[in-house]
């Protein structure tokens, strides 16, 4: 199975696994990777605080026509790891003839993990509506995509990595299950403020944390994110 020009996008929530999946495509050796280059078109669109905000809006691209063209229509074989609210603003056109992988996460665990970096999510930060926006969308337009839950990952990495790899019409190769600890050329310039455990890895960890409470503050926020991830796992089945 030759990859030929396969683009392959993975729209993540934040907190995802989405980084260690990164680092399981690079290790392949035959896709260029890109950290989610629609960020910087993000901040400019939404005015959101990021730790990285200005490092990022100093180095990025942020006219999304051209990261299109440049990125999800060059013609080489790629893998784009993207956080699912970089699409907000944009017409998804751009997204039907990619190899589309929704990534998700149980909003509970998401929330613990993510609130140590930003004091007050949103709904907006966590993305459980644009990854269902993005379903939608390609249901309506009748192209397939594949749903995937980060803790199945974890608790069998191979069996997912191979699903994504037959859904994308890539093979499969045991180096994605192992990368060399510490930091990758392709990380975002944010990586000092989110990648520490990841590049203390060398591969996916099968520890799931699992919360033990919810901060009374998030329980409205949760709920209405957890009504969205039910809704999005529907399609983990049958798309």
């Amino acid at each position: 199975m030759k990859i030929k020009n396969r683009q392959i996008a993975l729209w993540s929530g934040p907190r995802n696994l989405s980084t260690a999946l990164m680092y399981s495509f690079i290790s392949r050796g035959d896709l260029k990777v890109f950290d989610e280059p629609l960020f910087g078109y993000f901040l400019k669109q939404t005015a959101v605080w990021r730790p990285s905000r200005e490092e990022a809006l100093a180095v990025m691209e942020t006219n999304y026509e051209k990261v299109i063209k440049e990125v999800f229509e060059a013609n080489i074989p790629t893998f784009t790891k993207n956080i699912a609210n970089h699409i907000e603003g944009l017409n998804l056109d751009f997204i039907k003839p990619l190899k589309n992988i929704i990534l998700t996460r149980n909003p509970k665990e998401v929330l613990a993990s993510y609130s140590k970096q930003i004091e007050s999510p949103t709904l907006l930060d966590l993305a459980y509506n644009h990854q269902l926006k993005i379903i939608k969308f390609l249901v309506e337009n009748k192209v397939s995509f594949l749903v995937i839950d980060s803790n199945q990952i974890k608790l069998n990495p191979e069996k997912e990595l191979r699903k994504m790899c037959d859904f994308s019409e890539i093979e499969f190769t045991t180096k994605m299950l192992k990368w060399s600890a510490g930091p990758k050329s392709q990380d975002g310039v944010w990586a000092k403020y989110w990648y520490h455990s990841v590049h203390q890895s060398s591969g996916f960890s099968q520890e799931i944390t699992k919360p033990t409470s919810l901060q009374t503050e998030f329980l409205e926020l949760h709920n209405h994110c957890e009504t969205m991830y039910q809704e999005i796992l529907k399609y983990a089945n049958n798309s």
